[in-house]
């Protein structure tokens, strides 16, 4: 990228990036100005496209960041588990249920107490519920078609990899508050910077690389001496950045300068 050029991306992620120029997205091509269309058509990389454009761009070969499969298995936690069982990285044991005999499919694999996710579309902790009873399940299967159940690991933080252009941008502890199972900041966790086992970062980073995620955070947990990939959240929030003093907008304007993403 020369000096004066700038990158450009549709959606507003990168607006307080001095290198970059949002243009925002708008579901009619036409409704772009004609400068704005030829600055999408003639930039070699769109940054940020949407998921709605980042399909068409896909399909007509121009490049994106992030990648097409980022976009593709964002807030899908049941693409997400499938493709984490074919490719064996080490998650808990994770079943999804359909149908109207959930209850009883459900109990046949799990014995509470047991973690029940909103399928599709949750994040921050929203959605994510710990079922000890009969009428938490009960409770569950009222919010959804489709029960996503995973194995419950009685631990009290997580550690949160962000992933970047292929290369660690970030990890920090997340610890779950007094009485709360989940370690979200949104949900009263909080972070830590302790010193993160590099075991962990070795399997966050071998994780989106075989899945194509080239910018992710990664949330994975020890339990009796062994790692697990919980799950992976393409919208994370940049809480842990500040907490380490790290400039996200700076560290992405370098990334772009330096064309590693």
């Amino acid at each position: 990228m020369s000096s004066e050029s700038k990158a450009v991306a549709l959606e507003l992620h990168l607006k307080s990036c001095s290198n970059v120029t949002c243009l925002g997205v708008r579901p009619n091509f036409s409704d772009y100005s004609p400068d704005q269309a030829a600055m999408i058509r003639e930039a070699p990389r769109i940054y940020y496209p949407s998921t709605f454009y980042a399909d068409v761009f896909a399909a007509m070969g121009k490049p994106i960041f992030p990648s097409i499969h980022t976009y593709r298995f964002v807030q899908d936690k049941v693409k997400q588990s499938a493709l984490f069982e074919i490719l064996d990285i080490p998650r808990p044991r994770t079943r999804t249920f359909y149908g109207r005999h959930r209850k009883e499919k459900i109990l046949r694999h799990f014995s509470y107490p047991f973690v029940a996710k909103i399928a599709r579309g949750s994040a921050l902790g929203r959605g994510v519920y710990l079922i000890e009873s009969g009428s938490d399940l009960d409770e569950y299967c009222d919010l959804t078609k489709i029960a996503y159940i995973q194995q419950y690991l009685p631990v009290d933080r997580d550690i949160r990899v962000v992933v970047i252009g292929g290369r660690m941008a970030h990890a920090y502890w997340r610890i779950a508050a007094p009485g709360e199972f989940r370690s979200n900041l949104g949900c009263g966790g909080s972070v830590s910077l302790d010193p993160i086992p590099d075991a962990a970062c070795e399997l966050a980073l071998n994780t989106a690389l075989r899945c194509g995620w080239d910018d992710v955070g990664i949330d994975i947990c020890m339990w009796q001496d062994r790692l697990y990939v919980l799950e992976a959240n393409m919208k994370y929030g940049r809480a842990g950045f500040v907490s380490a003093g790290i400039d996200y907008f700076k560290m992405m304007e370098d990334k772009i300068r330096n064309g590693e993403i």
